[in-house]
């Protein structure tokens, strides 16, 4: 079934790919809206930004699960494991240990903390941060050292 509604599905190794891209998106809006609501007072842009929140910690959560799940099986020489892909696992475990506080201090304090903003705020940068280093090493594994997979001889020409 996964071929018919995704055909480039099929070259993958795990579902790891798939997954990686919601925490980016959702984490990054909620940032992106919660900054927003600060500076302009509105309520209704942090209760947006809560639920972004949420969402990126649960999409957090698949990501974090598919890819300690993936690891094993990525074949990256061990050089490219010791340098990238630990790397990459720390920073996305701990990327993911501070969306689920934060997620749980806004639930607490919804939709916005009023005690402690700046510090909420400051945190969440922390976590784009990680976030971004993390999602950077990644990306070289993929990209610089074929962690996806050899499912293609280069060059690659396209085909229907």
């Amino acid at each position: 079934m996964l071929e018919v509604l995704l055909p480039g599905a099929q070259h993958l190794q795990n579902v790891h790919p798939l997954v990686v891209h919601f925490p980016l998106a959702f984490l990054g809006g909620a940032a992106l809206l919660y900054g927003l609501a600060w500076v302009t007072g509105r309520d209704s842009l942090a209760t947006i930004g809560l639920w972004l929140l949420i969402l990126g910690t649960i999409a957090a959560v698949t990501a974090v699960a598919t890819g300690l799940w993936a690891e094993d099986g990525v074949m990256v020489a061990p050089s490219v494991r010791a340098e990238l892909l630990e790397q990459h696992e720390r920073l996305m475990l701990m990327t993911l240990g501070l969306s689920v506080a934060l997620a749980a201090w806004a639930l607490v304090a919804r939709p916005l903390p009023a005690r402690g903003r700046a510090v909420f705020l400051i945190l969440f940068l922390v976590l784009l941060a990680l976030m971004s280093r993390g999602a950077d090493f990644g990306g070289r594994m993929v990209y610089d050292y074929n962690a996806g997979g050899n499912a293609c001889p280069q060059p690659i020409e396209f085909t229907r």
